[in-house]
């Protein structure tokens, strides 16, 4: 029987079968949602680990560079060389549906076009270690940008991934097999309430057929003991 209460009418098994039948719609719906997210998933995983790979071997060459020109140069030059930035990034959000999915896109502008904005200080006192770790720094900021995004993006397709397992599990394993074994139920109750309708109406009708009979056979007797009756009037007479 069915894990749930259900009234055996018609009414019900006409709801129920329209409700299975939303049901397995969704049920292919959502499966079919949750394997193009494997597959974006998994593609978005790959890219991940190619650009996390990239930014690491770029951060490790910032680095060197950085420790270069801190080996040239003093500390307090140093400090005093990177103190008052001159270029300013503003940064941008928008979103990207994908599969219901709204994944962030991050952008940037630099307040100034010039390549030349991003040293803060002049080149006479510094050495060319620190511009070439500054240029590098710049650069690889983008792949940052880009690493966080996508990054991002495989978090959420992750947790959308797992909410739309649950709900294919609940349609697959709880719902469509309580509503079939509802189902089974109403239509086995209105198959027996039938049986029993049909088995009382052949009882009535051999009743009726039996009261029948014994009432001709009553009105056959009456006429045989009025016809007796006459003929012994008439042999009387």
């Amino acid at each position: 029987m069915a894990n749930i209460t259900v009234s055996p009418t018609r009414m019900e098994l006409t709801r129920l079968k329209g409700k299975l039948k939303t049901a397995q719609r969704g049920h292919k719906l959502l499966k079919d949602k949750r394997d193009e997210l494997m597959k974006q998933f998994l593609d978005t995983v790959r890219e991940v680990r190619s650009l996390r790979a990239e930014v690491e071997e770029d951060l490790m060459r910032v680095h060197k560079s950085f420790t270069v020109a801190s080996a040239l140069m003093s500390s307090e030059a140093l400090e005093q060389a990177l103190l008052y930035p001159k270029q300013s990034v503003e940064l941008t959000r928008t979103t990207q549906n994908i599969m219901s999915v709204n994944v962030p896109v991050y952008d940037f502008q630099t307040k100034t076009k010039s390549d030349s904005d991003i040293y803060p200080y002049g080149f006479a006192a510094t050495s060319g270690e620190l511009d070439d770790a500054v240029e590098a720094l710049g650069l690889v900021f983008r792949k940052m940008l880009k690493l966080a995004q996508i990054e991002k993006s495989a978090q959420l397709m992750a947790e959308e991934i797992e909410k739309t397992r649950r709900r294919v599990n609940a349609l697959e394993y709880v719902m469509m097999p309580n509503t079939q074994e509802a189902i089974r139920y109403i239509t086995m109750k209105l198959d027996e309430n039938d049986r029993s309708t049909t088995t009382r109406l052949m009882k009535v009708k051999d009743m009726l057929l039996k009261d029948a009979i014994e009432a001709k056979r009553a009105e056959n007797a009456r006429a045989m003991e009025a016809f007796s009756k006459s003929r012994e009037a008439a042999a009387e007479t």
